[in-house]
């Protein structure tokens, strides 16, 4: 993320998002700090988060790429609170992990891919065997397949995310049938969490 006089630069993957940070009104640069904070998170919310999560529904999400989505987000959130004044050095620094949640109210990253998984898994498990997004989920390829260990699978993401939100049951597909239910796993989903 790079920010060039009033214009937010993210580089995300091959493409760049670029969002404007000043109002209609004109911006001064004697702007409130906390004023720039709130826009440049609401910029982070509206424009550059639903770019990255698009499509997280039917991805598989392995520990590698949680980390690197972590990260990411820890780094554009470091950019928009930026650096503190330590209370015994009065030097300022970056801030730490545990600073940035607290800062920012709103589910990471992570949470949100898991509740929407969830929320995709529940409406697909209700949508009838005639469907074609049913029958990719419970239908099994044909043929051999390759040597080594399987792949994770998006219905084996579905399981470690229902055990994760406390659910033990062997078949969630069952579960998603009684929708009151389903919905509070998904909502414990999004805030549930992790350290």
């Amino acid at each position: 993320m790079m920010r060039k006089k009033g214009r937010l630069y993210v580089e995300s993957g091959k493409s760049v998002v670029t969002a404007s940070t000043s109002n209609n009104k004109g911006s001064s640069d004697d702007e409130e700090p906390q004023s720039a904070v709130k826009k440049s998170e609401r910029i982070y919310k509206t424009v550059i988060l639903p770019i990255v999560l698009y499509g997280c529904e039917t991805r598989t999400l392995t520990l590698r790429k949680e980390q690197r989505l972590r990260v990411f987000e820890n780094k554009l959130l470091r950019k928009i609170f930026g650096a503190t004044r330590d209370e015994v050095t009065g030097e300022w620094r970056k801030l730490h992990n545990m600073e940035l949640r607290a800062l920012y109210s709103s589910p990471d990253i992570i949470r949100n891919i898991k509740s929407r998984r969830l929320r995709w898994a529940g409406y697909v498990a209700c949508i009838g065997e005639s469907r074609n997004a049913y029958t990719m989920l419970v239908g099994r390829p044909e043929g051999k397949r390759p040597l080594g260990r399987p792949r994770r699978r998006w219905e084996d993401n579905i399981k470690i995310d229902l055990r994760e939100v406390g659910y033990d049951g062997r078949d969630w597909i069952s579960l998603a049938q009684d929708r009151g239910q389903w919905r509070a796993y998904v909502r414990a989903a999004m805030n549930l969490r992790v350290s």
